[in-house]
């Protein structure tokens, strides 16, 4: 109910002087760390005073029981001097700042005594969370609150954040029976542990016998893979230039298989009774609830209407296929083999003439341009102190206005070293909220990449790949940075998945249009900038195949809504994936594959797979009516802070982004925004490869 996925006084920030500070270019593309990781720390982690020493978790985590044992006597006060969502939110506050860093550091530092103590930290706040979540005069009173209003006076702001806490409760049965209760309980853990173990076994490898296979396939296999006479696939092999092998790497590596369909049937089938149990039809209905999207009925209605558009316009995508793989026909295995050779040949030019010109400096310094010009901030180098982070060549930036102050800090974690995990991501150590001062506690905020660097070979050079990840990533941060809500519990990407996604996929668009990129993109040694036709092809590289591309993700989030609505199903998951493929899907279903059993998205999106295609829409819909003409207007920049991204999760998601678009947000409208996108690509690649 409460956990959600130093403290400074805007009024005394530090002033930062632009024409003084280190340029980014110097600082990102010569990544040398300005101390040795060892010497004795003179601050704690993220300048926790507490965390100079992994021992610090634990004084961090007693105090943090202390503050909650504070906050709940004052709730349960018949005489509390406070809003009560103001002091709900400040167990929401307290709790985060230890598990949200905890969490962070449990899975990037590289000191084992530092990981252990976070683990431990997470562990003993999600014992707190759960114990809280029984916690019926908690809920008793908040209910009270919602029903009958609050003592001391309610904003539309605080109703809204009450009846998200509310919400949080019911997800877990607080009020239910005490054996209804239980059983949601039991539920939740078993969905957590099969969750799990189905995402480990998706990972698996597939070991088969070659004896049971064709000869043709098992000669070719036993090419690449083999231990012990059996052959092990660990992954389709989509890139590889012999059919053969990827025909037979697909289906061996995509075979049924009976632990995993155990795991995924054993998955839907207990949310679903939790669904049920809390009074929900559906998983899907219960996982929407606070979405844009609000209902399932609403998800269907844009897939449906967006399929039936893609169709169309996928069809010339496969015949581009078919033309390159010799007239023959292309089959699920050939599709990112024959795209991305498609795509190279219109390019004209290798990824590395392409990185020449995408520097991590000038990239960069092109994040802080966009957003001087949109926002009217600076992303400003600050020195980092021992033992402040946690590896060496992490880079701390202030986020300042250049009226308002600071407004908050992005720890950049750039590049790979042994351990790290390998995905690009954004984490909230800190969210931002109103201080009893009125002061605002500064958000903090993570941005983890994997840049391979070596010192003496030159500037950190970015593929246009990973140049879009990490304007995609920034624009989480900037969402956290930007959000000035009151509560912490909303703050930022502290949103629906559906809306979160929205800023993230808009910056994209910088990441990937010729108007801004032509400001940004300089060679490494000549400093000129990209050529014309270059340039072009680029862009234009990106709206290739967009059709038959976003009807594959139209079709996972169709099966993840089929899953998680018609629990359990007539059919298992295998003969309801092969039945929805004909009508959602270009190419045919394979015969005994369960492609499926890898998706390992249906534990962490559940019904909400979907996000990434509105969020999509709502990024096309504001680049083509309001930026496309002029990406830089700080006119359009203010009024998406002050409309849109200040709000975080403070208002409910559809008025939001409705209110911000100035039209009511439908599926015909999200459909629509989609669609001409793809059609405004599809003119531009013609007139690029032409």
């Amino acid at each position: 109910m409460i956990l959600r996925k130093t403290i400074h006084d805007v009024r005394y920030a530090k002033k930062y002087s632009v024409a003084l500070a280190k340029p980014l270019s110097e600082l990102f593309n010569q990544p040398k760390p300005k101390f040795k990781y060892f010497v004795k720390s003179q601050t704690g982690l993220f300048g926790a005073p507490e965390l100079i020493s992994f021992e610090g978790f634990y004084a961090f985590k007693e105090r943090t029981k202390i503050d909650c044992d504070n906050l709940i006597d004052e709730i349960c006060n018949s005489n509390r001097k406070r809003n009560l969502v103001t002091i709900f939110d400040q167990l929401s506050n307290s709790l985060c700042c230890l598990a949200d860093m905890a969490e962070f550091i449990r899975t990037a530092h590289p000191d084992k005594l530092f990981v252990t103590a976070a683990e431990d930290c997470c562990i003993s706040m999600n014992t707190i969370v759960e114990k809280l979540n029984t916690n019926k005069d908690l809920y008793t009173n908040l209910k009270q609150v919602i029903l009958d209003g609050d003592k001391h006076p309610m904003t539309e702001e605080d109703r809204h954040v009450a009846e998200l806490f509310l919400f949080d409760f019911e997800l877990n049965g607080i009020h239910l029976e005490e054996r209804k209760r239980q059983y949601v309980v039991n539920l939740n853990n078993f969905i957590l542990v099969t969750g799990q173990r189905f995402m480990v076994a998706a990972e698996k490898p597939r070991i088969v016998d070659p004896t049971g296979l064709p000869d043709v396939v098992s000669k070719v296999l036993s090419k690449e893979y083999s231990s012990g006479g059996m052959l092990i696939v660990g992954h389709p092999n989509s890139h590889s230039e012999d059919p053969i092998l990827r025909e037979a790497a697909f289906k061996v590596y995509n075979g049924p298989n009976s632990e995993s369909e155990g795991l995924l049937d054993n998955l839907l089938e207990s949310r679903h009774k939790l669904a049920l149990t809390c009074g929900f039809p559906s998983y899907a209905h219960r996982a929407l609830k606070n979405s844009i999207a609000e209902n399932p009925y609403f998800v269907m209605e844009f897939l449906n209407i967006l399929n039936t558009e893609l169709r169309i316009r996928s069809v010339f995508d496969y015949k581009t296929m078919k033309r390159a793989n010799n007239n023959n026909i292309v089959s699920p295995w050939d599709v990112q083999y024959l795209t991305n050779k498609i795509k190279q040949n219109h390019l004209k030019y290798a990824m590395i003439d392409y990185a020449s010109y995408f520097s991590l400096g000038d990239c960069m310094e092109g994040l802080n341009m966009i957003f001087n010009s949109l926002y009217n901030i600076n992303l400003l180098f600050e020195d980092i102190k021992p033992g402040e982070g946690w590896a060496e060549q992490v880079y701390k930036l202030a986020v300042t206005h250049n009226t308002e102050g600071l407004l908050g800090y992005i720890y950049c974690d750039f590049f790979e070293r042994p351990g790290k995990l390998h995905n690009d991501s954004h984490y909230v150590v800190r969210g931002g909220r109103k201080l009893p001062n009125n002061s605002y506690q500064t958000p903090i905020v993570v941005v983890m990449l994997n840049v391979v660097w070596r010192e003496n070979h030159g500037p950190v050079l970015l593929h246009p790949g990973s140049v879009e990840n990490l304007f995609h990533e920034f624009g989480h941060a900037i969402h956290s940075m930007l959000g000035r809500t009151r509560y912490q519990h909303v703050n930022g990407t502290r949103c629906a998945t559906d809306l979160a996604e929205f800023p993230s996929v808009l910056m994209e668009y910088y990441a990937t249009q010729p108007q801004v990129i032509k400001h940004y993109a300089k060679h490494f040694k000549t400093r000129q900038p990209m050529p014309e036709d270059m340039l072009k092809k680029l862009c234009a590289s990106k709206y290739l195949f967009a059709a038959s591309e976003m009807q594959l993700q139209l079709f996972y989030s169709v099966l993840d809504q089929y899953y998680h609505t018609q629990a359990p199903q007539p059919l298992n998951t295998t003969d309801l994936l092969a039945k929805l493929q004909v009508e959602y899907y270009g190419l045919s279903y394979v015969k005994d594959t369960a492609w499926q059993l890898h998706f390992s998205h249906f534990v962490g999106y559940g019904a909400k797979y979907y996000s990434y295609l509105v969020s999509k829409a709502l990024a096309a819909h504001t680049w083509h009516a309001f930026l496309s003409n002029d990406p830089l207007n700080r006119i359009q920049g203010e009024r998406l802070r002050t409309e849109c991204l200040q709000y975080g999760g403070g208002k409910p998601a559809r008025k939001l982004v409705s209110d911000y678009l100035k039209t009511p947000v439908t599926p015909e409208l999200l459909a629509s925004s989609l669609i001409q996108d793809i059609d405004q690509g599809t003119e531009l690649s013609k007139l690029s490869f032409a």
